[in-house]
């Protein structure tokens, strides 16, 4: 796929495309490959928080280094580069609402609300001004043509698969989109960036939330909003008080270290999770494994970029990216959607994204939406 023409219907040499430039492997061979299929590109870089406070730091997206590693590969293809600055909007739409997720006892995925926000709507809008017909990007999932036009579905690779992180994109921003590694696995990326001879061939992944420094996010909630950060109860499932805590956004929903409970007396000794966060009472409830499980869950914020549909739909799902998938139904319910899974489904928590996936092959992204508290 890497090398096929990103279907827009115009010549390469007519066609102008913006990159979307981390700084990364990934976003730099999709520029390198594009550069070398004749089409005009044009790199971008979003500044999406106060750097100096990452500079030095490996492994993280959107940092001061990163932004000099994109301008020289930038520079070493021949093509224009320009750093956005995003960083007001970035912390509004992103940092800030991340922090106050946590606060309400949720577990938020920030990366969701960056590609939402000031990736997939804010540079999309960017690229159209500088004269783009498509915003290229490194994400490993596929578009592909499909009858009622361009569908989402996952990377080929199931271990670099991030469908999972994408699937608040309207049908609108999927026309406009491109995913030229969407069929390769990362080994034949990482060639292409030695084959290309790309400054940052050799850059190790990053791993970390790029504004959650060693990922410790308890420390960023801590600094962006200091009220959440109060001590109360661990309580278990009757409201027997266990021990202390020193804040609920230190846990989230099937944690199971860091609740040094210790020895308790007139109770059974067996493991205990996090089963529920009670941000009003500031208490943690804990229990056994077993009471984790849910069969049903409720949406909010859902979006919908599959077939429309009527009654339950039978299809897969996941609530967090890196597990299997899971056969479930979907049934709309007001603004949002109600999922009932085959099996009990461990660790789920308000504020994460369920994804749902075609029935048969698991492979279209259908859409997804948060999941609600209750």
């Amino acid at each position: 796929m890497a090398r096929n023409s990103l279907d827009i219907g115009k010549a390469p040499g007519d066609t102008r495309v913006v990159i979307a430039m981390s700084g990364g492997v990934d976003s730099s061979v999709t520029a390198a490959l594009l550069k070398e299929q004749g089409y005009d590109v044009v790199g971008v870089t979003l500044q999406l928080y106060d750097h100096g406070v990452a500079v030095g730091k490996a492994g993280a997206c959107c940092a001061g280094q990163d932004i000099q590693d994109a301008r020289a590969v930038a520079e070493r293809l021949g093509i224009p580069h320009y750093v956005l600055d995003y960083e007001s909007r970035f912390r509004t739409e992103v940092m800030e609402q991340f922090a106050d997720s946590y606060a309400r006892g949720e577990t938020p995925v920030p990366c969701i609300a960056c590609n939402r926000t000031v990736k997939f709507r804010d540079l999309l809008a960017t690229a159209r001004e500088l004269g783009a017909e498509a915003l290229a990007t490194g994400h490993y999932v596929q578009r592909v043509a499909g009858e009622g036009g361009a569908e989402l579905h996952r990377g080929a690779d199931p271990a670099r698969d991030q469908s999972y992180f994408l699937f608040g994109t309207t049908r609108a921003q999927l026309d406009f989109l491109r995913f030229p590694l969407g069929g390769l696995p990362k080994s034949e990326t990482r060639a292409l960036a030695a084959r290309f001879d790309l400054p940052v061939a050799e850059k190790p992944d990053s791993q970390d939330i790029c504004f959650v420094p060693g990922g410790d996010y308890a420390s960023v909630v801590q600094k962006l909003r200091p009220e959440s950060v109060e001590p109360g109860d661990i309580v278990d499932l009757a409201g027997t008080v266990l021990g202390r805590h020193d804040g609920i956004v230190r846990f989230t929903v099937g944690q199971r270290r860091g609740l040094a409970l210790g020895e308790r007396t007139g109770t059974i000794n067996d493991p205990l999770f996090v089963v529920r966060l009670e941000p009003e009472s500031r208490r943690v409830v804990v229990g056994p494994r077993s009471a984790l499980g849910k069969t049903e869950i409720a949406l909010r914020d859902l979006n919908w970029i599959g077939p429309d549909f009527s009654g339950p739909l039978a299809v897969q799902a996941r609530v967090r990216s890196s597990q299997a998938l899971r056969p479930a139904t979907v049934e709309r319910s007001g603004e949002g959607a109600i999922v009932r899974f085959t099996e009990p489904e461990l660790g789920v928590s308000p504020g994460q994204a369920c994804v749902i996936y075609d029935g048969a092959r698991g492979s279209r992204v259908l859409g997804g939406g948060f999941i609600r508290r209750g």
